[in-house]
């Protein structure tokens, strides 16, 4: 499915899309990016929940581990 932005930045969210994810009127989105794409994902009344699962497999520790240690290695430089 394609829509188009308008000027202000809006989009629609196609009817069926809204129907599947129960979007109704005043339901809130977040908007995910990393950095190769975006995801769009209703919050539910738990928000946590909503986003439950959303970094499986995106090796997440590794990534965290090498930003504390390269984080490690600025600070001990003179």
């Amino acid at each position: 499915m394609q829509t188009a932005v308008t000027k202000r930045g809006q989009t629609v969210i196609p009817a069926a899309i809204r129907k599947r994810y129960q979007i109704a009127n005043g339901a809130h989105l977040v908007w995910l990016d990393d950095g190769e794409t975006i995801r769009v994902v209703p919050v539910t009344d738990d928000p946590l929940q909503s986003l439950r699962g959303r970094g499986r497999g995106k090796k997440l520790t590794e990534r965290l581990l090498l930003e504390r240690r390269k984080d490690r290695n600025r600070e001990t430089r003179p």
